[in-house]
């Protein structure tokens, strides 16, 4: 592809009405749920002193996703999306009022917190399965490299404003911020996108939805090329941005709590850089042959943590290490081919649900190894851990071949399973 072959794709995602719809509100979502996490990660520790709960608190919404999506994901495909989308807009407003107008324990917040991480992946996958239809071909995977740059640009928004927030009026009031947004995203979603009918059949809406999502699932992760391309998108993933929920305890120990928000932002806009770089002057063949070396890029830098980095740093290290997370385009339209298109929902918000509970679990383990070792030592294992996770994952990784669209889980007989062309390694 030329670059003016690809300045043209670009300017024809922009010219799609629908996908103008799609990028707004995931900007207003990205942006209102960075200050959510910010703003209850730092209301949990200056209540308790803990870098354990901090870092649950960051993530907390992310580890339920696991129940969402071994339980619930065939409802993507059964209920239409736009009607998904809008009601994980208006759940978000509901937690965040709850959470930011009442005087809850601690205990209870967090509670709140992992109940509505719940149907998560619902509304995710309902998000993820549009675009396909929005955008067509390469230009599929051009739009999602936009989302991941509006992800980073609205993450370092976020965190600006939150931490200004956070000065000025406490984390109560940024929290209520994040439910202004989240109502504005309802809005946009449902004026702007069009009422698309559910995909799954007749037959298959009549079928039990848990025993649905449990059958597709196992034959999805029974799929050699599915699985490996999951595994990758999810553990080197899970142990970098794990690293993340150790910021805010790291920097306090270091005397420059404020910091937080500067390390934070830097690995959004690391992150943001690489996804713009990668999508706009990579070739598709290239963006694929990157995914390994960039996967590599997550956990290297980490590894700086141990000579214990000041501020400036710090946020150095972490941008270098967001910037890996381009490797995740490489993998985008060989996971697009080896999904069935009537189960297109429930693979991509297993794909997303598995992102989200990974990079809790991650989160989790960053801060638990932190209770038991300094903070600076905690971040440069879990590069340690991601670089590893790599080099296992290495065939998956390298890929090959695309695999031709399958035929795949989800269709009418129960033994039905995806197509094994072209897997992975």
């Amino acid at each position: 592809m030329t670059p003016g072959q690809d300045r043209s794709t670009f300017r024809a995602c922009f010219a799609v009405a629908e996908f103008r719809v799609l990028f707004g509100g995931q900007l207003l979502l990205v942006l209102g749920d960075t200050v959510k996490m910010l703003a209850f990660s730092v209301l949990v520790f200056a209540r308790t002193g803990s870098p354990g709960l901090a870092a649950l608190a960051y993530t907390i919404g992310f580890l339920p996703q696991v129940a969402g999506g071994v339980f619930l994901l065939s409802l993507a495909d059964r209920w239409r999306p736009r009607a998904l989308m809008v009601a994980g807009d208006l759940l978000r407003v509901a937690t965040c009022l709850v959470l930011g107008l009442g005087d809850l324990p601690i205990g209870v917040m967090l509670a709140l917190v992992f109940a509505a991480g719940v149907p998560t992946p619902l509304f995710s996958a309902a998000r993820a399965a549009v675009l396909p239809d929005v955008l067509d071909g390469d230009a599929y995977v051009l739009g999602r490299a936009v989302f991941g740059t509006t992800a980073a640009g609205a993450q370092i928004a976020g965190l600006a404003a939150g931490g200004g927030l956070l000065a000025v009026s406490g984390p109560a009031r940024a929290l209520l911020i994040t439910a202004a947004l989240s109502l504005v995203s309802a809005v946009v979603v449902r004026l702007g996108l069009r009422d698309r009918p559910a995909r799954a059949t007749r037959g298959e809406r009549e079928a039990g939805a848990v025993r649905t999502t449990l059958r597709v699932n196992r034959a999805l992760l029974a799929d050699r090329a599915v699985r490996g391309l999951l595994l990758a998108g999810w553990l080197p993933a899970m142990l970098s941005v794990g690293a993340e929920a150790v910021y805010l305890p790291y920097l306090t120990d270091e005397g420059s709590a404020p910091g937080v928000g500067i390390v934070l932002a830097a690995a959004a806009a690391g992150m943001g850089a690489g996804e713009f770089v990668v999508g706009r002057f990579a070739a598709p063949a290239v963006r694929e042959r990157l995914a390994f070396p960039l996967a590599f890029v997550l956990g290297v830098p980490l590894l700086g943590f141990a000579v214990r980095p000041g501020v400036a740093g710090a946020a150095a290290l972490a941008a270098l290490s967001g910037a890996g997370l381009a490797y995740n385009l490489g993998l985008q339209r060989r996971f697009l081919d080896a999904v069935p298109p009537h189960a297109r929902g429930q693979a991509f918000g297993l794909q997303t649900s598995g992102v989200m509970t990974a990079q809790a679990l991650g989160a989790a383990a960053a801060g638990a190894l932190a209770e038991v070792v300094p903070a600076h030592l905690a971040i440069a294992l879990t590069g340690c851990a991601s670089v590893a996770a790599v080099v296992v994952l290495r065939r998956h990784l390298r890929g090959g071949a695309r695999p031709g669209v399958s035929r795949g889980p989800g269709g009418a007989g129960e033994g039905a399973r995806p197509s094994r062309a072209g897997s992975a390694g």
